[in-house]
C-alpha cells in the first residue's frame, strides 16, 4: 500500500478547507475560531450552506483525489439532480479518509467522523487491513452533526491524531442540510469499496471507482434526511470498479456485492432503523452498499453486473415531508 510521504491525505484536505474557510460567506457557512481551540467550520447547522460547499465537504473527506459534481442521471429512476464521484485512488480516498469510522462521542454529544483526520490515529482495525498510517502536522475531519463538538472532545480528537489544536480543523453538517445531504450521497463508490472489505476482497486489486447515486430533497428533519440518503444509495446509486482478479471469483462477488444481497433490501432505510431500535449496528452489515454495481476486470475485459434499483422507492421523495 502507499506511503506515508507519497500520500498525506491530511495536507491535501487542509488546502481543500482553507479555500473554503476564506470563502465562507460566498459559500454560506461560518468559521468558528477564538484564536486558541480547534478551528471549526459550520457547513449547514446555523448557516445555510450551499451545493459548492457540500461538494467542496465531500472532497475534503475524500482528500482531494476524487472528482465529484453535481449533474443528471436517469429520470426514471428520479428526475432531479445526482452526485457522481470518480477517483483514480478509491482505497485512499474511501477507506482511508472518507469512510465515517471513527465514532466520537462525549457526554450529550455524538457523531460518526469521516475524512483524513481518521488516517492520522488509524484508531480503527481498517487501517492495519490496507496497511496505512499518517504522520502529519496537520488533521482535518468532517463530522455529521447538527452541532459542533465540545472543546474538550475536538482537544481529545487532536491529541490522538497527535496534532496540536490549531492544527487541526473540523467541519460539521447535519443531515438535514444542503452540504450534509450532498456529502453523504457522494459516498457511492466509498459503500462499494467497504462491502468488499466484509465480503474478504483484495484492495490490491481495485484501480478505480465511479459511482453515481440521486440526490434527494434535503429533509427539515435528521432522521427523515438519514433515510432518503441511505434510500438513495441502497435503491438508487449506481458503481462501476475496475479491478484485477479471476472471473469466476468476480461472479460471486458481483452477486454479493449490491445491497440487493441482504435480507434487508426493499424496504425504505427509515423503516429498516425502526426495526433495529434505531441502532446502525443492528442492522445486515451486507445492506450497506450500491444498489447496481458493475466490475469491469482490466485483466480478461469481461463485465461482471449485479443489483437492482428500485424506483418505487425513491417515488415517495416526490411532495413528501
Amino acid at each position: 500500500m502507499s506511503t506515508t510521504k507519497r500520500w498525506q491525505l491530511n495536507t491535501r484536505s487542509e488546502s481543500i478547507c482553507c479555500r473554503m474557510m476564506d470563502r465562507a460567506d460566498e459559500l454560506k457557512i461560518r468559521v468558528i475560531d477564538d484564536g486558541e481551540g480547534v478551528p471549526l467550520v459550520d457547513c449547514g447547522v446555523d448557516v445555510p450552506g450551499s451545493l459548492t460547499a457540500g461538494l467542496d465537504l465531500a472532497r475534503i473527506t475524500m482528500a482531494g483525489l476524487s472528482e465529484i459534481s453535481i449533474t443528471t442521471g436517469d429520470r426514471q429512476l428520479w428526475t432531479g439532480p445526482w452526485v457522481t464521484v470518480q477517483t483514480d485512488w478509491p482505497v485512499m480516498a474511501c477507506l482511508a479518509s472518507q469512510y465515517a469510522g471513527w465514532e466520537l462521542q462525549c457526554p450529550g454529544f455524538f457523531a460518526m467522523g469521516s475524512g483524513p483526520m481518521r488516517a492520522a490515529a488509524a484508531r480503527e482495525p481498517l487501517f492495519e487491513r490496507i496497511d496505512y498510517r499518517e504522520t502529519t502536522k496537520v488533521a482535518v475531519g468532517v463530522l455529521e452533526s447538527s452541532a459542533p463538538p465540545p472543546l474538550e472532545l475536538a482537544t481529545e480528537i487532536a491529541a490522538k491524531c497527535d496534532v496540536e489544536s490549531r492544527k487541526l480543523t473540523m467541519l460539521f453538517a447535519p443531515t438535514s442540510s444542503l452540504a450534509g445531504t450532498i456529502q453523504i450521497v457522494a459516498r457511492s463508490v466509498e459503500t462499494a469499496l467497504h462491502k468488499l472489505v466484509e465480503l474478504g476482497f483484495d484492495m490490491g486489486q481495485i484501480e478505480s471507482g465511479f459511482g453515481t447515486a440521486p440526490l434527494p430533497p434535503v429533509s427539515h428533519d435528521d432522521l427523515v434526511g438519514i433515510g432518503r440518503t441511505n434510500d438513495a444509495i441502497l435503491y438508487g446509486s449506481h458503481v462501476t470498479l475496475w479491478v484485477h482478479g479471476e472471473d469466476d471469483s468476480l461472479v460471486d462477488i458481483a452477486a454479493r456485492l449490491p445491497a440487493s444481497a441482504s435480507e434487508d433490501f426493499g424496504q425504505p432505510f427509515l423503516e429498516v432503523l425502526n426495526q433495529y431500535d434505531r441502532d446502525f449496528y443492528k442492522i445486515d452489515p451486507m445492506l450497506f452498499s450500491p444498489a447496481e454495481i458493475e466490475l469491469v476486470n482490466l485483466d480478461s475485459g469481461r463485465v461482471f453486473r449485479g443489483g437492482q434499483t428500485r424506483a418505487d422507492l425513491l417515488e415517495a421523495w416526490h411532495g413528501a415531508e
